[in-house]
Order: C-alpha cells, then sequence, then structure tokens
C-alpha cells in the first residue's frame, strides 16, 4: 500500500524520494517542500528589497520652519526670499506625496497644482545657492541649466530638453528619483523678447525658447535623449513626466527697477514728483507685478508657470561680512580648513576682512567678487606652503594686504 503512494505535486512515487508528508486528501514530497521554500523566500526577499529601494526614494517632507533654519546655514539675510522658498518647498512635496492617496471626501480630491519659483535678484546675492541648499537639505537630484545657451530647436544652440537630459544624468539615469528632482534655470531674464512688441522675425534665443519651456514646465511627458546633443529619428528617448519636477528659475532683470518705477509714478503728471527723486531704489523689486515682466519681455504663459515670485536683497557691507565669516561653508573657514590640513594655522584681521568687502562692492559682482579677493590674497602663501613655519601663527594684517594689492 505504501508503495502505491506517490507526491501530487510532482508525480514521483515512494520509493523515488527521501520522505513523503500526507495531508487531509494528498501528499507531498521533501523535494517540492525545498522548491516551495525556494520559491517563497526569492519572492519574501524580492518584496523586501523593492520595499527597501521604495523607502530610500520616499522624499522626507521638512516643514517650512525647518527648511528655513537650514537655509540659515548656508546663506546670509534674504530672510523673505527663504520664507517664500520654504513654503513653496513644502507644499510642492507634500503635495507629491499625497497626491496617490485615495480619498473620498471632496475637499480631499481637489488636484492642487504645482508652484514653480521666480528668483530675482542681483549678480551673488544667493539665486543658486538657495536652489543648491534646498537639493541638499532633501537629497533629491538637481541640475542647474543655463539659459542663454538654449536655442529654439533646430538651431544652434541646445534644446530645452538638453535640461532634463542632465537631471537625468544626475539621478544617474533614475527616473523615478529624476522625475522629483528640482530644475535650476539661471539667467532666465536672458531669454527675454528682443522687443517689447512680438518680432517679426525668429526670435531663435529669446521668445522661440520661452515658447520652448512651456511643455517643461507645465507639466507633461517629455521623451529626452539620454546623452544630451540632438534629436534624431533612430535615437532611443527616455520619457520622463515633469509633473512633479520643481523648477526655479532665477534671473537678475537688469534694468526692471526703471519698469516698475516708471509704473509706481506714472500718474504724477505736471508737478514735481520730490519722492521719486528720492527713491530707495533698493525696494523697487518688492513691488514687482506679472505686468512688470512682461512689459520687461517675458511672455505671459512664461509669466503663469511661476506664480510664485520673490526677490533678494543687494548685499551690504554688514551682510557681505557676516558671508565671509558666518555660514557652515563660509571662505574665511574653507581657507582656514585649507591651511589646517596642513598643519598651518592662519589669523584673518577685521581691518582685512572691510578691505576685502570694499574692493568687492566696488567690483559689484555681490558675494561672488569675495572669493577673488581672497585667493589674491592666499595665492601666495599656499604656493610657498613648505616654506611657512608650522609652529606659529600665520597673521594676515592690513599692511600685508594693502601691500599685496598694491602689486597687483
Amino acid at each position: 500500500m505504501e508503495d502505491s503512494l506517490k507526491c501530487n505535486f510532482c508525480g514521483r512515487k515512494r520509493n523515488e524520494i527521501t520522505f513523503l508528508i500526507s495531508g487531509v486528501n494528498g501528499h507531498i514530497c521533501n523535494f517540492c517542500i525545498e522548491k516551495t521554500y525556494s520559491i517563497i523566500h526569492r519572492r519574501f526577499s524580492a518584496e523586501k528589497e523593492k520595499n527597501h529601494v521604495e523607502e530610500k526614494k520616499t522624499i522626507e517632507i521638512k516643514k517650512p520652519k525647518e527648511i528655513k533654519k537650514f537655509l540659515d546655514k548656508y546663506v546670509i539675510g534674504q530672510n523673505e526670499a527663504k520664507k517664500v522658498i520654504s513654503v513653496a518647498v513644502y507644499n510642492h512635496y507634500k503635495r507629491i506625496i499625497y497626491s496617490n492617496k485615495e480619498e473620498n471626501n471632496e475637499v480631499e480630491n481637489v488636484e492642487i497644482e504645482k508652484s514653480n519659483i521666480l528668483l530675482i535678484g542681483n549678480t551673488g546675492t544667493g539665486k543658486t545657492l538657495l536652489a543648491k541648499s534646498i537639493s541638499k537639505l532633501l537629497k533629491i537630484p538637481f541640475t542647474i541649466a543655463d539659459a542663454t545657451a538654449l536655442t529654439e530647436a533646430g538651431y544652434v544652440g541646445e534644446d530645452v530638453e538638453s535640461i532634463l537630459t542632465r537631471l537625468l544624468q544626475s539621478a544617474n539615469y533614475d527616473v523615478d528619483s529624476a522625475e522629483k528632482g528640482i530644475v535650476f534655470i539661471d539667467e532666465i531674464d536672458k531669454i527675454s523678447r528682443k522687443k517689447n512688441n512680438p518680432s517679426i522675425t525668429r526670435d531663435v534665443s529669446g521668445e522661440g525658447v520661452q515658447q520652448a519651456l512651456l511643455k517643461i514646465l507645465e507639466g507633461s511627458i517629455i521623451n529626452v535623449p539620454p546623452q544630451g546633443g540632438r534629436k534624431h529619428p533612430d535615437q532611443k528617448m527616455i520619457p520622463i513626466n515633469t509633473e512633479n519636477i520643481l523648477f526655479i528659475a532665477g534671473g537678475t532683470f537688469d534694468g526692471i527697477e526703471n519698469i516698475i518705477s516708471d509704473r509706481i509714478h506714472q500718474f504724477s503728471i505736471g508737478f514735481i514728483n520730490h519722492d521719486k527723486k528720492n527713491k530707495n531704489e533698493k525696494n523697487f523689486l518688492k513691488n514687482i507685478t506679472a505686468h512688470d515682466l512682461r512689459k520687461f519681455g517675458l511672455i505671459p504663459e512664461l509669466i503663469g508657470r511661476f506664480p510664485i515670485i520673490t526677490h533678494l536683497n543687494s548685499l551690504d557691507k554688514i551682510m557681505l561680512k557676516k558671508i565671509l565669516i558666518e555660514p557652515k561653508n563660509a571662505l574665511i573657514k574653507q581657507y582656514k580648513k585649507l591651511f589646517d590640513l596642513d598643519k598651518i594655522s592662519i589669523n584673518v584681521t577685521d581691518e582685512v576682512l572691510d578691505i576685502i568687502i570694499d574692493k568687492t562692492l566696488k567690483l559689484g559682482l555681490g558675494a561672488r567678487g569675495l572669493r577673488s579677493f581672497c585667493e589674491k590674497i592666499f595665492v601666495d602663501y599656499m604656493f610657498n606652503i613648505e616654506e611657512i613655519n608650522k609652529n606659529q601663527i600665520l597673521n594676515i594684517d592690513k599692511e600685508i594686504v594693502i601691500k599685496k594689492f598694491n602689486s597687483l
């Protein structure tokens, strides 16, 4: 009787197997048990790995105050801009995380639109640094695109799709991660219309680029060449959904203060407006509107894709000094670290900092100008690093710096 028993799964007879386990209405052999265990174990491991990857991809939402506190470590001043960006980023990623949840409540089913950000401010005020710091906090893919290199499709220059190619590369070609990344478009003001009126001929690096950017900004599926460059029919494309990509654009918008000023004072006719003579130009950007941007040369459709508009104040002497010494990655801290790696301590006096700041203000490059003057001061010391006594503090004072700048 036992010899006639067989496995109900594989059909092996009792004499062909090691043991046979009996059930209510059937039997299973040791081979099938091992096979079943192997399948279940592999499936469980695959699910565990998948869940682990999904957990890594999940963006941890930071509250606006947490975001601003982090930005304060890297960016001095610009409190209004940091507050606006913190709220915008918080709402944007909150929207992504909760967008897939099914809710029966009518209010919960409301679709929240994406809020791209437009930063306006002079060069060196911290536009790019703000975007980089946000990316560092959230640990998401980030890329910087220069709008001046973009042209309308078919012309010499880069297509707008090259922006997404860079984002894809920064995400190591992980499409899911790239679709939740941040793109910073620098020099957005350089693609303004060359005239206030629509151009009769093609404006391939101005209005043409603005039109091409619309499809990327609004949230659609874009076919992107993986290695960049021009598209061709036989090239393999990677589809990217831009619906959840946060776009931050920055520009100096040189001359827009005059447009704002003219709008504010346009009703002062027939009398001399003394307030206009005594106007405080640094406050003009606070009053910027979509109308001013349109008059500057941005098309209404592009302005509409950037519902959040904020400005960065010009840097004064006090702010520049704080930038030199206070942030987590302050320039003076960086140079001290570089010398410390060679077991050399340096001391930079306040008078030296004032000289650097005065020269930077004259140069008009904002915080970017600080490094060029610091480099001029420290380059000779670094070149002759082996000659510096490591047991003493290297003191850099006013006389040394003045002599160095006079020799240049």
